[in-house]
């Protein structure tokens, strides 16, 4: 779909690489931008970081602290559909790579910046972390233990937010210029982004003084709850509406549960403790198979290594052999390239783009201005 446009990607870590990999996948030609010592992501995790995120893109070692690297740098733009970048504010300016000055030669760019809170505030100029994000947003509070302490998440959820927020508002940047012709600026801010999940949460707090969202959702009834299973796994069930709650009673013989849908979770409830034994007689896969067959919204908590296995992610084939995910699993799977080595398509993009002769890079190398 997105075959012919191309992107310079100046982004790291994780955020701008997710967006420019969703759009990569999207047929986009990915041209990132490394400095000397590469993506930081590459030294992170032994270089898986950086290998989950940089699939089917080209990349180009270049030095932006000499004035020759940041000319074709500019070169690079002048001649790209779209940019992205994720320094902290003023630093592309500083760099003469800011967004007027690239308005200037190329006018139907779409130029997308990644910060962490925006371009303007007291905030603007803070470092942080998805941890920050999280817990400046409001989502890390709703996830809170027993005791109502916050549990520290191992999924990175502001990062993946903020970087199809950037994916997102690229795409609407082309479909403007398609119609008007004319390029645009975008400023993501990924604490904006996670905080754009609390719209129920922001409302009903303001109405009814409740902290937590729809009240249902908030472990609060028994049809709706995480259970332990026998071999110590989990499962979720989520059968809110009459018609699961009554599939699930009816398929375990258990009619007199049925009017016991909306009760709480407590140990009070005597349907919910035998609710709680019943999880408990059955494995994981068994009741996963139960779930697949019984249309009651009951499905397990899979652990990392059990998503290539799960049928809905294995019909699509989501999960490759390797690791890697295919993120866009309702589209025609083709051939991506590995993750680029740092600087590996330098020579070949300045040649094709810039028409830079072989002269022209063996000095540039010399100089440290490529590698």
């Amino acid at each position: 779909m997105l075959k012919g446009i191309k992107l310079i990607d100046f982004t790291h870590y994780i955020p701008g690489p997710f967006a420019t990999l969703r759009l990569a996948e999207l047929g986009a030609e990915v041209i990132k931008i490394e400095p000397p010592e590469g993506d930081p992501a590459r030294h992170n995790e032994r270089g898986l970081v950086f290998k989950a995120h940089n699939p089917g893109k080209k990349s180009i070692s270049l030095n932006l602290k000499q004035e020759e690297g940041r000319r074709i740098a500019l070169g690079l733009l002048e001649k790209a559909d779209a940019v992205m970048e994720s320094f902290r504010p003023g630093v592309m300016e500083k760099l003469g790579l800011g967004y007027e000055t690239v308005k200037g030669i190329n006018p139907s760019i779409i130029y997308c910046s990644i910060t962490g809170y925006g371009n303007k505030g007291k905030m603007a100029g803070l470092g942080s972390h998805d941890l920050n994000y999280m817990s400046i947003s409001g989502a890390l509070a709703q996830l809170k233990d027993r005791e109502g302490k916050p549990v520290h998440p191992s999924q990175t959820f502001a990062d993946y937010v903020g970087g199809m927020a950037a994916s997102e508002r690229v795409l609407a940047g082309l479909v403007a210029r398609g119609m008007s012709g004319e390029g645009s600026y975008h400023c993501i801010s990924i604490a904006d982004s996670m905080a754009s999940l609390m719209l129920n949460h922001a409302l009903i707090q303001k109405e009814t003084g409740y902290r937590n969202g729809v009240h249902i959702l908030h472990d609060t009834v028994i049809s709706y709850g995480l259970y332990e299973t026998k071999d110590n796994r989990y499962v979720s069930l989520a059968a809110l509406e009459p018609k699961f709650w009554r599939n699930f009673c009816h398929a375990l013989g258990r009619k007199e549960w049925l009017a016991s849908h909306y009760t709480k979770p407590e140990p009070e409830n005597a349907v919910y403790t035998e609710l709680v034994d019943v999880f408990k007689s059955k494995s994981q896969s068994e009741w996963s198979a139960f779930g697949q067959e019984v249309d009651c919204c009951l499905t397990p908590v899979l652990e990392t290594e059990q998503l290539a296995d799960y049928p809905v992610f294995q019909e699509k084939d989501m999960f490759s052999d390797s690791g890697q995910v295919n993120i866009h699993s309702d589209l025609e799977k083709k051939a991506v390239t590995s993750p680029p080595v740092k600087g590996e398509q330098t020579d070949e993009i300045l040649r094709d783009f810039l028409g830079v002769t072989d002269e022209e890079l063996q000095k540039w190398k010399e100089k440290g201005v490529i590698e």
